[in-house]
């Protein structure tokens, strides 16, 4: 019997001393304790370091502001889990949320990676999510095209599976996680518990969602990328169809914003298809 935890949950962290405090707590406090710690301080410049200082027994690597990719990535090439478990450093998880997640694991040994269900909370104040963000299993590679379905904070990943794929592509600033969820659902089942997992905090104006606009660009260039790498027809398909969408919005906004370089670099990706 070796000593190695189960899960590795691995912590991203770039200012803020606000939420960090609670993000760890939430998983000090779960039911289930086979795991460890690795927090990321991605080069944070408020007391985000001051509070980390605060917890024993979590493992805290200190690197320059590269993003939450290299972040993420860090954390695994420093983990020793079989499985990883992410949480991004403003959301919480429910007390339970490893051990349903483990007893799925248990139950279905072919199953290499798994979510669940979020509570949203957006300016403190709970939102039902769109019928678009409903979450799923078994095949996800369609519903993936066209937005995130899986949330890095709710989901457990086999680390085998993570280095396969070769984890999160670090030139991406946004977007990280649509492009890593295609390039798994492109070749595995993912599984789903109906159990809400986690609270997903929104509407702090920290967010990369809000610091990048025209997001689609990046899942045009993930699509792009991941086209010649998929052996299955209907699933080409399936991708044309969707870089078409993005790309003629994308192309429509780039005209009207005057934004020639991005305007050439859109059209050129679309010419391909």
């Amino acid at each position: 019997m070796n000593n190695f935890p189960f899960f590795s949950v691995i912590i991203p962290v770039y200012n803020r001393e606000t939420t960090i405090a609670r993000a760890i707590n939430s998983v000090l406090n779960q039911t289930y304790s086979n795991f460890e710690i690795i927090v990321i301080n991605d080069g944070s410049t408020d007391k985000t370091m001051d509070v980390l200082n605060n917890f024993e027994n979590i493992k805290i690597l200190n690197t320059k502001n590269n993003g939450v990719s290299k972040a993420r990535n860090l954390g695994v090439k420093s983990c020793s889990g079989k499985w990883l478990a992410f949480l991004d450093s403003d959301d919480e998880w429910i007390e339970s949320k490893l051990e349903i997640q483990f007893e799925y694991i248990k139950n279905n040994p072919e199953i290499k990676i798994v979510h669940g269900e979020e509570v949203w909370v957006r300016n403190g104040k709970r939102v039902n999510p769109k019928l678009k963000h409903s979450k799923g299993g078994g095949d996800q590679f369609e519903r993936s095209l066209k937005l995130c379905v899986i949330s890095p904070s709710c989901v457990v990943i086999e680390k085998e599976l993570f280095d396969q794929i070769g984890g999160f592509n670090e030139e991406f600033p946004v977007c990280e996680d649509y492009d890593l969820w295609l390039r798994i659902t492109s070749k595995y089942k993912v599984g789903h518990i109906k159990d809400f997992l986690i609270t997903k905090y929104g509407g702090h104006d920290d967010q990369l969602s809000r610091k990048y606009k025209a997001m689609d660009y990046w899942r045009v260039v993930s699509m792009d990328g991941l086209y010649p790498r998929i052996g299955c027809e209907i699933q080409k398909k399936q991708l044309v169809d969707e870089l078409k969408v993005k790309s003629k919005i994308l192309i429509n906004g780039y005209e009207k914003h005057n934004n020639l370089d991005k305007l050439a670099e859109v059209s050129k990706i679309l010419e391909k298809y």
